[in-house]
């Protein structure tokens, strides 16, 4: 591997474990316009999935209905963040490498308010070089997309790039872009 320039980190499952969060605004959510979903159904069904295909799954196909549930979700999800929890040690080593010059990237299919609220929450905002979301993107992973443009934007290559994952969409991805990865798996 060439000197490494750049550290990509996942968000949800990788970097923070927001299951239980997640979990709860999207079943309080649903609640409210009779869906009952239990955090067991939505932890091993959908969590990781983006917000519009899980709601497609659901069975909404309006765009206003999933709009409208996304801004509902992520206004609730802020109520849950007592239950997040930061991976420590990959954080810890993420900002010693990010001393040496290395910069510290979160990109994630997670919507960009969902996971600017959550790095309010952890006081993590001085330690990230970079964000990409979702909402960035044409194309979702498994597409290598969001990781070759975060290396775009940084001017490196693949091989001065390490990508932290957890989910096999987001592997996928990490290997797709040609850049050493590892897989990590919290909570």
């Amino acid at each position: 591997m060439a000197q490494l320039k750049l550290i990509i980190l996942d968000f949800d499952g990788t970097l923070a474990d927001t299951r239980q969060a997640n979990a709860a605004a999207y079943i309080k959510t649903l609640s409210e316009v009779g869906i009952t979903l239990s955090e067991e159904e939505y932890l091993s069904k959908y969590f990781g999935v983006r917000c519009m295909e899980f709601m497609r799954m659901l069975g909404f196909e309006d765009p206003e209905t999933i709009s409208r549930l996304r801004r509902r979700k992520i206004e609730l999800y802020p109520n849950y963040f007592d239950s997040v929890r930061l991976n420590t040690p990959l954080w810890e080593w993420c900002q010693a490498q990010r001393k040496g010059g290395v910069k510290v990237w979160i990109v994630s299919t997670g919507h960009r308010d969902n996971i600017a609220n959550v790095i309010r929450h952890l006081n993590l905002n001085e330690g990230i070089d970079g964000i990409l979301t979702g909402d960035d993107v044409t194309t979702a992973k498994p597409d290598p997309e969001c990781f070759l443009r975060a290396m775009q934007i940084e001017n490196v290559t693949p091989a001065e790039t390490i990508i932290f994952e957890d989910s096999e969409v987001g592997i996928e991805a990490a290997r797709r872009s040609g850049a050493l990865f590892s897989v990590v798996k919290i909570g």
